[in-house]
């Protein structure tokens, strides 16, 4: 089963990819144009051209998982652009935004890690 926690590595393709391609296809431009591993357990995101549909590419340690969604209507909104990057990374949450027909960048969230402060105690045993 695939599932998407706050640790697991997520990232999108910026530019649209051709989804005549299958698995093997998408493995491709994950190490050609990302120079990333399709092996490693990220979550690798890419749209098609019409930014009509999204599809999700992942290897859960037996196989690979192949999601695809396609809007009933409209685009998606969010998709970056003008990058010097061909990829960008998200956080699960902004991919759950991002499935949603929505905008990341807009979607607010408390940090993935934050220092705990040691309080000092005024009793000591």
């Amino acid at each position: 089963m695939m599932q998407l926690t706050a640790q697991t590595r997520i990232l999108l393709s910026v530019e649209p990819a051709d989804f005549r391609a299958g698995i093997d296809g998408l493995c491709r431009v994950c190490r050609a144009e990302l120079a990333a591993d399709p092996f490693s357990g990220t979550v690798f995101v890419f749209r098609n051209r019409r930014g009509t549909s999204v599809k999700l590419l992942a290897y859960d340690g037996q196989g690979f998982w192949l999601c695809q969604k396609r809007l009933s209507s409209g685009r998606f909104r969010y998709w970056p652009g003008n990058s010097s990057s061909a990829m960008t990374e998200l956080l699960a949450h902004e991919l759950q935004v991002l499935l949603m027909a929505g905008d990341p960048a807009s979607s607010r969230a408390a940090p993935l890690w934050r220092p705990i402060m040691a309080t000092t105690s005024a009793a000591t045993v």
